[in-house]
């Protein structure tokens, strides 16, 4: 798996720094490039790491341009891992059969 893109940003609430990383994924599935996300949120305290939360999807599609079409819309809202399956299960559900166009061909 390695990382094609990365977007970051930073929000303060509650005297708590909270950094958000996005993660473009590229791996193989079947012989075919695959493309997925990784999101992490670092809560950080005094200078202090106190809290990691991290989700990825790695299968989405085939299509990198959809993947990073769908890491923006996480990138802009802020979207938590917590709520990473949550805000693209619809996503996923419809862009897997990606997959399938490029394994039966």
């Amino acid at each position: 798996m390695n990382i094609v893109n990365s977007l970051f940003s930073i929000r303060t609430e509650d005297n708590k720094e909270h950094k958000y990383f996005y993660r473009l994924l590229r791996s193989q599935f079947r012989g075919c490039q695959a493309f997925g996300i990784e999101v992490e949120r670092q809560d950080i305290k005094d200078g202090q790491v106190v809290n990691i939360e991290r989700d990825d999807i790695r299968l989405i599609s085939n299509d990198e341009n959809k993947v990073n079409l769908l890491l923006n819309l996480l990138y802009e809202n802020q979207v938590s891992p917590v709520h990473l399956v949550d805000v693209l299960g619809e996503y996923v559900d419809e862009y897997i059969y990606d997959f399938d166009r490029v394994l039966v061909h």
